[in-house]
C-alpha cells in the first residue's frame, strides 16, 4: 500500500512538471513577485491576479526555470491557490511549510492540502526542501504586498 502511494506521489510531480499548470505569463497581473534558489539556479516569476473588491484570487501564473522539484510545486501552488480569497491563499501556503517542515499535521490539513501532499516525500531529501518550498516563498512575498 506504501508502495502504491508512493507511486502515485512520483506519478503527480512527474506530470505537473512534464505539464505544467498556468505556465505562462499573465498580462493582466495585480501582483507579482520573484524567487530565485541560488544553491541550485531554480528561478520563478509568479504572477497573480487579485479581485480587490472580493479579495479572491481570480488567476495566477508562473515562468521560470528549475528543477522537477520546483517546477511541480510551482504548479501545484497554482492550482490550490486560485479562486481562494488571499488570506485561504496564505493559509494553504502556511500548511505547506508546515508539511515541508515536518510539522504535525491533522487529518484535516492533508486533506486540505491534496495533491500538494505529493511533495512531502521531498523531505526525505532536505537539501531539496528549498527547490519545494521556492514557489511558496515568493507566494508569500506577492501576498505581502497586498496586506
Amino acid at each position: 500500500m506504501a508502495s502504491d502511494l508512493g507511486d502515485l506521489y512520483q506519478e503527480i510531480l512527474l506530470e505537473h512538471n512534464r505539464r505544467p499548470r498556468n505556465f505562462r505569463e499573465l498580462a493582466d497581473a495585480t501582483h507579482h513577485a520573484d524567487g530565485f534558489n541560488p544553491l541550485c539556479g531554480d528561478q520563478i516569476s509568479l504572477q497573480l491576479k487579485v479581485n480587490h473588491d472580493s479579495g479572491v484570487v481570480d488567476d495566477v501564473g508562473f515562468q521560470g526555470h528549475g528543477c522537477a522539484i520546483s517546477r511541480a510545486s510551482a504548479s501545484l501552488l497554482t492550482q490550490a491557490v486560485k479562486g481562494r480569497t488571499v488570506e485561504g491563499a496564505s493559509d494553504v501556503s502556511q500548511l505547506f511549510r508546515d508539511m515541508m517542515q515536518g510539522k504535525p499535521l491533522p487529518p484535516v490539513a492533508m486533506v486540505e492540502l491534496g495533491e500538494l501532499s505529493a511533495l512531502e516525500v521531498v523531505r526525505q531529501y532536505p537539501v531539496r526542501i528549498k527547490c519545494a518550498l521556492l514557489p511558496w516563498v515568493a507566494l508569500e512575498d506577492g501576498l505581502r504586498q497586498l496586506r
